[in-house]
């Protein structure tokens, strides 16, 4: 029975962060009357935020009392795959879950793996209490490669870490490179800063195979074939060189083996690079005048990088490429000049307090890529690879959808012999071969701290609710486990409250973030004008001893895709599946209202492509290579470049045609650098279904 308007409370507002994969990292204000979250905002307080929110994350009150949520502990009581579970209580749940892990571990304790990644970017309900646990445990340790590892070990090995300019000063760049990012869809607060920029005269300039919804608002788009990155950025370092575009100070004085790439350089002019590209000469001279010209004349220039670019095979060398190209015009100097991948570095995390490696007390367990899950579910034990994985608990990712050449990962969850937990806040494609599902609590209802990384602020997130139905947050179900299995640690018995004062220790004023939800960094307005490089030297690093060590080229270059298009007579188009702009990896995918804008899976399909093949817009079709087939609708679109196709993802198995979703058809070959996963370099054939 609902309260009458007399014994109504009074509305209040909670402080909190956004929790998704997503360098904006905004503060949260979420409204609560009698107990309920009526409304999410974004906090106008804080500076990146600006009190805007994407039209995904103002709907998470939706997200978070969604009918389809998970509200019990869940056991499986059909085959795996079929989705059939009934009610179970926390304990017996809990109880049986112990009892398995505890009878593997004790023959082979990294036969259990956990798999995890960014549902939750939160530095307690992420791998804070979970890692302790898994440490206690002596499971394997898992490679979290599967977005970011190619560019942020290319930067690195570049600048000494995850560092870059600050995004507020975009707003006063010149001339912005946007360089394989669709910011519209998925940066939104740098799109809003790149506008005031631009209304301010500067000049934009889009670098993306697709004519995604950014490309079309920039001044000029080059549409560059997927892979070839890394050429486009040494036939500007080549122009910059040719017409004395240099800053030849910075490059003396903060830069390292600088004759090395010069020389490199050297043997990429333009025409080479617009072979490789398959973009006009004229366009690329012109963007190195365009970035050397403004440069010299002492405006900022800047690159908003992303990690679009890094997803194939020369994904790292493609990163350190355009990562130099700061240093040899000294965009540096500048506050508004330089380069933004990643600012995760610059984070004074206390990882050590958190996740508690010592409790692996010398123990040293093998580390499974999370990007090659779909072979290595299915390998045999062996002296090389260790144990076979007889458990998997799955927490803050659905890799049955996300994980590449997902027939293989399909094909690795439903063996019989495999225990598989699923902690969720939705029966999602990887809870469907769950042996237990156990609910989540949102960020809504559970405390947590968060880093970014595209801004410089730490932000705390205090639950607004009492968690819904029976969910537990990720944290208490592994105190859970810990204390079933005997864990006796004291760190077992830390509160989430006291874990989000431990990831900061005394670099963050924890009050400050109690009284206002966030803390700025103490980050110099234009941190490298005069070196520091977090390099050994402190300078950037073009020539990397580091690379040269591992047995690789300390130089960056050009390594062109394994499956580039048009190489393969049977399978000639080039595919990407960069992320449908309502969707957030497989995140809000069963969001209604989010997916009927989406509509359906759709395969953009350039019209010179299509014509030959008999594909009409809105067809269905059969893409497919050696991998598999995927099922989706054709968008017969001059969004696709010629040559190339553009899957958009990341759709669920289920919510598309026969059961599949893109990377049915995306490999487990590796990045260069980084151990990453290849996405972007996939062949493919297209046919009518």
């Amino acid at each position: 029975m609902s309260s009458s308007p007399l014994h109504e409370s009074a509305p209040v507002t909670v402080r909190g962060a956004c929790p998704h994969d997503c360098p904006d990292t905004c503060a949260l204000l979420t409204t609560v009357q009698n107990g309920v979250a009526i409304r999410v905002a974004g906090n106008p307080q804080h500076r990146p935020t600006d009190g805007v929110l994407c039209a995904k994350v103002s709907k998470y009150p939706e997200r978070t009392y969604h009918p389809e949520r998970l509200l019990h502990p869940m056991k499986r009581v059909g085959p795996k795959g079929s989705g059939r579970f009934q009610r179970v209580g926390w304990d017996e749940a809990l109880n049986a879950i112990a009892t398995r892990l505890q009878i593997i571990a004790s023959k082979h304790p990294e036969a259990i793996l956990p798999y995890s990644y960014a549902g939750t970017m939160g530095l307690v309900q992420g791998d804070g209490m979970a890692a302790r646990f898994f440490h206690r445990l002596g499971a394997s340790l898992l490679d979290r490669t599967i977005c970011a590892s190619a560019g942020a070990e290319a930067l690195t090995h570049t600048y000494g870490g995850k560092v870059g300019m600050k995004v507020e000063f975009f707003s006063e760049s010149r001339l912005i490179l946007i360089w394989g990012s669709n910011s519209i869809g998925s940066n939104l607060h740098f799109w809003r800063l790149a506008q005031e920029a631009k209304r301010r005269g500067a000049r934009l300039v889009c670098i993306d195979p697709r004519k995604s919804e950014t490309a079309e608002k920039c001044h000029e788009h080059i549409a560059l074939r997927p892979g070839t990155d890394a050429a486009l950025a040494l036939a500007l370092m080549h122009e910059l060189i040719a017409h004395g575009w240099l800053d030849k100070d910075y490059i003396a004085q903060h830069t390292e083996g600088w004759d090395a790439l010069r020389e490199r350089a050297l043997l990429w002019p333009p025409e080479r690079a617009a072979e490789v590209c398959g973009v006009p000469v004229a366009q690329i001279r012109q963007l190195a005048r365009d970035y050397g010209e403004t440069a010299a004349r002492g405006e900022p220039v800047a690159i908003r990088l992303n990690y679009g670019m890094q997803r194939v095979r020369g994904g790292g060398n493609a990163v350190r490429a355009v990562a130099c190209l700061p240093a040899l015009v000294g965009a540096w100097r500048h506050r508004a000049g330089g380069l933004l991948l990643s600012s995760s570095s610059q984070f004074p995390i206390q990882r050590a307090a958190l996740q508690r490696p010592d409790l692996l007390a010398g123990r040293r367990p093998r580390t499974i890529n999370m990007s090659t899950i779909g072979d290595d579910l299915l390998r045999p034990a062996s002296r090389d690879f260790g144990p076979r994985i007889e458990a998997l608990v799955v927490y803050n990712s659905n890799p049955v959808a996300v994980a590449p050449e997902s027939g293989k990962v399909v094909a690795g969850f439903a063996r019989e012999d495999l225990f598989t937990v699923v902690i969720e806040h939705f029966q999602t494609d990887t809870a469907d071969y769950a042996d237990y599902l156990l609910p989540a609590t949102t960020q809504l209802e559970h405390w947590d701290i968060h880093s970014s990384y595209g801004h410089t602020d730490v932000l705390l997130n205090r639950p607004a609710i009492a968690p819904v139905g029976e969910a537990r947050p990720n944290s208490q179900i592994f105190r859970d486990l810990a204390q079933r299995l005997g864990f006796a640690d004291a760190c077992f018995h830390d509160s989430d409250e006291a874990m989000c004062r431990q990831a900061f220790g005394r670099e963050v004023d924890f009050q400050t973030l109690l009284a206002q939800g966030f803390v700025s960094l103490p980050v110099p307005e234009a941190p490298f004008a005069h070196g520091g490089f977090p390099t050994n030297t402190g300078k950037c690093t073009f020539d990397s001893s580091g690379l040269r060590a591992l047995g690789q080229d300390g130089l960056p270059d050009h390594l062109p895709n394994n499956e580039p298009g048009g190489a393969h007579p049977d399978y000639p188009l080039a595919m990407i599946s960069p992320p449908a702009r309502n969707f957030l990896n497989s995140s809000f995918v069963n969001v209604k209202s989010l997916r009927d804008i989406e509509r359906e899976p759709v395969l953009e399909i350039h019209p010179t492509d299509a014509a030959p093949r008999g594909i009409l817009d809105g067809a269905n079709l059969r893409v497919f290579n050696e991998r598999g087939d995927y099922h989706c609708v054709a968008r017969v679109s001059e969004r696709a470049r010629p040559g190339v196709v553009n899957g958009l993802g990341i759709w669920w198995r289920k919510f598309g045609q026969r059961g599949t979703n893109v990377n049915q058809l995306t490999s487990q070959r590796l990045t260069d650098i980084g151990r990453a996963p290849t996405f972007y370099d996939c062949h493919v054939q297209v046919e009518s279904a």
